[in-house]
């Protein structure tokens, strides 16, 4: 047996510093998309300062941050829609980016199939020269040799399978084959977001930027998509305000905070409560610290003239000096405080309804001798594919529109509170919104109004502008102000998470959670229909599910996912 000395030299295969480079390669590979020392400012306004982060590997990124903090923004630098001030994104360029695009009207005149087929920009661009070769009237030898490069390129893109692998995917989608060949511009606006979605995920691209992928999408797409992510191998980069698609597919959090972009491992709700976890910990040591500081200044103030105790305050005023209270710098994000009261306890008799029946507009029936009794404390959430037939059904319900057949009543100690899905008409006028919300109170005095207003965000002379201005988000919490307000013990929501931003549904989520009366909702928010319903009423035009059961006990009774499992 040899025994090697220490100063004895071994014939290594690699150097050193060839196996550290190799490595920095292999690293620098993996790192699909390298953003460094990033700054925008629009005006006065900063949006980024000296961001630095790194996008790589099979993981999906969830980007969050309040309403304004850059999001969307964020995607279009990467997808250099937009140039920053100062900084460098860098992108493997062996790479092909997919983005989802948000022009509906873009493809009108082209085909579902083809507009799939052209989110492979470098397959479609081989197929149209290819195929523009072959079309010409004087073929000849120069363009034999041409074209038979262009099939190798197209053969090793695997290009003869790309239709029928673009028709699967829209057909999993629930885009069936007999829709396929007709143009964008032909055809409903649910299909243009679907076709739009499979555009951007169509020819395994190896980064995928979605902006807000679910909006507008039913639930079995939904889950298509997230059964999608969660097989896909590359990297993903996500906005989306649905805290269950985020929780579902994502590996990383990208908090867009002050100015910053901070990287997390984890999904939302992990995130979540981790920050609100840390929030509360710095915040009862920093009272600690200040009580102490309080105790040891009043000390110091009542002894310090006194001799006998000279040497201890002393003492107490270097312990002081020592105190250190972290300043703890206020997010910004701002959760609004939605706290719906009753303004008694209701009785034991809420709501009964008997054989209700409705038609559209266009005379097709959207429910029919719908009969149902609510319970106290019952938390309902209601379903239908026709979302109509439950906006229909509310509006009945609230006194707005008349039932073709039936009748329904409510108990002698009910008072509802309504927020209504298109909720447009209550703000036609031009007057603020301390004047607007004061109209539905029963005492006028400002201070009492404006309370309602700050908890809604609204504050100083934010109150003082008019509502014909605001955005849709800012309505939407005008409309909860107003039901705050009126302390109903029986809440009707049709659809309420519609503009709002992540906090105010998490907001939004916690308060129906907490309320102790009864709550009737639809909601296309999955979280929140899985954290608030304790029974689900599903209405058809020609049938009624009734179960006591949670919403993801009715998706496993209704075989939904497994459905979505054989698409």
């Amino acid at each position: 047996m040899k025994i090697t000395q220490k100063n004895e030299k071994q014939p290594y295969p690699f150097s050193f510093n060839s196996i550290i480079k190799s490595l920095i390669t292999f690293v620098q590979k993996k790192q699909m998309i390298s953003v460094s020392n990033l700054s925008l400012q629009f005006g006065k306004r900063v949006l980024f300062d000296n961001v630095n982060i790194k996008f790589h590997g099979e993981r999906c990124y969830g980007v969050i941050g309040a309403n304004g903090a850059g999001k969307s923004t964020f995607l279009k630098i990467l997808n250099s829609e937009i140039e920053p001030n100062s900084g460098s994104i860098s992108i493997d360029p062996e790479k092909r980016l997919s983005i989802l695009k948000q022009d509906h009207n873009e493809y009108n005149d082209i085909s579902i199939i083809q507009t799939v087929m052209m989110g492979h920009y470098k397959l479609w661009d081989v197929m149209q020269r290819k195929d523009a070769i072959y079309a010409k009237p004087d073929f000849n030898d120069e363009d034999g040799v041409e074209v038979g490069k262009l099939e190798e390129i197209f053969q090793e893109m695997d290009g003869w399978s790309a239709e029928s692998n673009a028709a699967d995917m829209l057909c999993g989608m629930g885009v069936p084959t007999k829709e396929h060949s007709l143009l964008m511009k032909d055809v409903e606006p649910i299909t243009k977001v679907k076709v739009l979605l499979a555009q951007t995920l169509f020819g395994n691209p190896d980064c995928l930027i979605l902006d807000e992928p679910t909006n507008n999408l039913d639930l079995k797409t939904i889950f298509w998509l997230e059964e999608f992510l969660l097989k896909f191998k590359n990297t993903v980069i996500v906005v989306s305000h649905n805290r269950h698609f985020l929780d579902t597919v994502c590996t990383n959090i990208v908090d867009i905070d002050f100015q910053k972009i901070q990287l997390f491992t984890g999904n939302y709700t992990f995130w979540y409560e981790s920050s609100q976890l840390m929030l509360n910990q710095r915040a009862a040591a920093n009272k600690k610290a200040e009580e102490k500081r309080k105790e040891l200044q009043s000390f110091i103030a009542r002894f310090s003239a006194n001799a006998s105790k000279s040497r201890q305050a002393t003492s107490r005023k270097k312990l002081l000096e020592k105190i250190n209270i972290d300043e703890m710098k206020p997010s910004a994000r701002k959760y609004p405080a939605i706290i719906f009261n009753q303004f008694r306890e209701a009785g034991d008799q809420i709501l009964e309804v008997k054989n209700l029946s409705t038609k559209d507009e266009n005379g097709d029936i959207l429910f029919e001798k719908l009969s149902f009794v609510v319970n106290k404390g019952d938390k309902i959430c209601f379903l239908a594919d026709n979302k109509q037939a439950l906006t229909y059904l509310y509006q009945i319900l609230n006194g707005e529109r008349k039932a073709l057949t039936g009748e329904f009543s409510y108990g002698q100690t009910i008072k509802h509170s309504y927020f209504p899905n298109d909720h447009d008409k209550y703000f036609n006028s031009s007057e603020n919104l301390i004047d607007w919300l004061r109209e539905f109170s029963e005492d006028k005095d400002d201070q009492y109004v404006r309370g309602f207003l700050g908890k809604m965000l609204f504050s100083g002379e934010e109150v003082l502008k008019s509502i014909s201005v605001l955005s849709g988000g800012e309505k939407v919490r005008c409309m909860f102000s107003k039901m705050m307000l009126n302390e109903g013990n029986l809440l009707i929501f049709d659809d309420p998470t519609n503009h709002l931003d992540l906090e105010s549904i998490q907001a939004l989520n916690n308060s129906m959670k907490k309320f102790s009366g009864t709550i009737l909702f639809s909601s296309h928010d999955h979280e929140l229909n899985e954290t608030v319903a304790n029974r689900i009423i599903e209405i058809t035009p020609g049938n009624t599910h009734d179960k006591l059961m949670s919403y993801k006990e009715f998706l496993e009774f209704k075989g939904i996912r497994k459905e979505i499992n054989t698409f």
